[in-house]
């Protein structure tokens, strides 16, 4: 299985050659979309929201990551290995959290080249046929050297931010929930945010923070959508009310 977690959105073509090329390198091989619009060319918060929604996959899977502001620049290409799933993507801090979270990560720069390489379409060009090999079974060895990636240990274990803004207008944070006790209160756009386990708990209208279904702290508005309601963007910090 290979998941693709991008911020390349579905408008437009990038989505659908990145997919035209694995069809083509790996048939048969089930292709999950699970973001395209992952955050824009922000490697940081894109980083908590993969650690949290890769954990949902099996070992195995290999997971075509790109969020990757420095293409075409000095940055590497990297395979990662963490909790036995295998990520392919930039060296950019996009896998910090997976590999930190890990027990015994493993990392290795890219050394394959294609035939054809743009300068600014590394997804397609070189990341898409990388994953498609090791979907294959094809060794992270005979593709790649071992490194060290770049690290970020100034990026906290729990990101105090707005992450992601979901369909419903409901917004994710990089905290997971059991860095909270539900007594903890959020002071998110001006307003202090208690907890409610769910949207039924409060009435339609009242914003609230829960954990997600993926074990992220979410803000939420029942019947309604939080980031107009409380003017919350990715980025937003979230102050933590004890």
């Amino acid at each position: 299985m290979i998941v693709l977690f991008t911020d390349f959105g579905l408008a437009g073509p990038y989505t659908g050659q990145v997919h035209a090329v694995l069809h083509q390198r790996a048939p048969g091989v089930p292709v999950i979309q699970l973001f395209a619009d992952a955050p824009a060319g922000q490697p940081q918060p894109a980083a908590y929201l993969l650690a949290a929604y890769a954990e949902w996959f099996a070992a195995g899977t290999v997971l075509l990551c790109v969020v990757d502001p420095g293409v075409g620049g000095a940055r590497r290409g990297l395979i990662a290995e963490a909790a036995g799933r295998v990520y392919v993507g930039p060296d950019n801090g996009l896998f910090e959290l997976v590999m930190r979270r890990a027990a015994s990560p493993c990392c290795w720069e890219i050394g394959w080249n294609p035939p054809a390489l743009s300068a600014s379409f590394h997804g397609r060009d070189l990341f898409a046929p990388v994953a498609a090999r090791l979907a294959l079974g094809e060794p992270p060895a005979a593709l790649a050297s071992p490194t060290v990636p770049e690290r970020h240990p100034d990026w906290p274990d729990d990101l105090a931010e707005i992450v992601y803004i979901d369909h419903y207008g409901n917004a994710l944070t990089g905290l997971r929930g059991e860095s909270l006790g539900p007594s903890a209160r959020l002071g998110a756009g001006g307003q202090v945010v208690s907890h409610a386990p769910t949207f039924s708990a409060v009435p339609p209208g009242e914003a609230f923070w829960y954990v997600n279904s993926n074990g992220l702290v979410e803000i939420a508005v029942n019947a309604g959508r939080a980031e107009r309601t409380l003017g919350l963007a990715i980025g937003t910090s979230i102050k933590i009310l004890l």
